[in-house]
């Protein structure tokens, strides 16, 4: 029989895995963002969406090369539930090897929003309050159009995002700001 962790199981196999505090706190971020949009697109999911946020890079610390595909095989060895496997590695989709496409809203979600909180964070460390809670749209934006700035945040993925969503890129930016703000972050 397969299942599907409770949120706070999920969060004691990701720190199982994954030993940086960054890795930990990306996790988290990614997980509140996405429970967020879940508020907003299905909530009577909210705890499947935030845990799917929580699992989605399950694996990176311990395989980066083979990041989505090892963490398939990782779920399946725990027995965890299709959907939720597919949902997390989706993810991964065209980066990584993974083999889901985002179809649903939530992988959508997921594969949007995974580098757009990084950029968000990024540019919340540069604030005196090191927190995105007082950063506007038009500043984030300003961010985003600078390619130098955290280069390692994939512009094309987060546009190619907003594109499988339907959703202007602004629309994407300024929501997933709103998710963050809601859970008052300090970098």
């Amino acid at each position: 029989m397969s299942y599907i962790p409770t949120l706070e199981e999920a969060r004691k196999l990701v720190e199982e895995h994954n030993k940086e505090a960054f890795h930990l706190q990306h996790a988290q971020i990614v997980s509140g963002v996405v429970g967020w949009f879940a508020e907003k697109h299905d909530p009577e999911n909210k705890e499947f969406w935030a845990t799917v946020g929580m699992l989605h890079d399950l694996d990176f610390e311990e395989y980066p090369e083979e990041h989505c595909v090892k963490c398939e095989e990782m779920m399946n060895a725990l027995d965890m539930d299709q959907k939720l496997i597919r949902a997390v590695c989706s993810h991964g989709w065209g980066m990584t090897g993974s083999r889901y496409e985002p179809e649903h809203i939530m992988e959508k979600i997921l594969f949007a929003v995974d580098e757009l909180t990084g950029l968000i964070g990024a540019a919340a460390m540069m604030r005196p309050s090191k927190s995105p809670d007082d950063m506007e749209l038009k500043s984030l934006k300003k961010k985003f159009k600078d390619k130098k700035f955290a280069a390692g945040c994939s512009r094309e993925v987060i546009q190619e995002g907003a594109d499988r969503l339907g959703w202007t890129l602004d629309e994407l930016l300024e929501q997933t700001l709103q998710a963050m703000q809601s859970m008052h972050l300090t970098f």
